[in-house]
């Protein structure tokens, strides 16, 4: 019988244990509360800057190149396999197993592709120059003009003020 108090007493121990405490009157502090995820991925969000759908896009490198065309070989060779991931493993290890000479004419691709990139780039950058510019210009003229009439009010002060 003694062995049956002793559970119980256990028991309103554990369930003690486990009733939250009140902190303030125990004085130890809370742990601290991990926040959201949800809210972390809009505070990224937001401090993303917003992406241009003017930008050009990055050309593909060599391997994404040569993933274009062994797609279609691939779907053809293999009508019934429709996943992704199969695609892109037998791809990479096709792309390993080429010689660099079997490689050179994605490389060369992939190069004109870049070259072409590289130019839109510079089109695009100097586009937004130009709009900075004239945004810029803008903001400077009204402010030398809010500065010019403030001048001239504080310049008939200031005269005073040096006699």
């Amino acid at each position: 019988m003694t062995g049956a108090k002793d559970k119980g007493a256990a028991k309103k121990e554990t369930k003690a244990a486990l009733k939250p405490v009140d902190d303030r009157k125990v004085g130890k502090r809370k742990a601290a509360q991990k926040p959201d995820k949800s809210a972390k991925r809009r505070a990224r969000k937001e401090k993303r800057a917003k992406k241009d759908p003017n930008k050009p896009k990055r050309p593909p490198s060599a391997f994404f190149v040569f993933l274009e065309e062994f797609r279609k070989q691939f779907k053809q060779e293999h009508p019934n396999v429709k996943a992704v991931s199969a695609v892109g493993k037998a791809g990479g290890e096709k792309w390993k197993s080429m010689t660099g000479a079997e490689k050179e004419p994605y490389e060369a691709k992939a190069a004109k592709r870049k070259s072409e990139y590289e130019k839109q780039m510079s089109a695009y950058n100097k586009k937004q120059e130009s709009v900075a510019d004239d945004g810029d210009e803008e903001s400077d003229r009204s402010k030398s003009e809010v500065n010019d009439e403030d001048d001239e009010e504080t310049g008939e002060e200031e005269e005073e003020d040096e006699d």
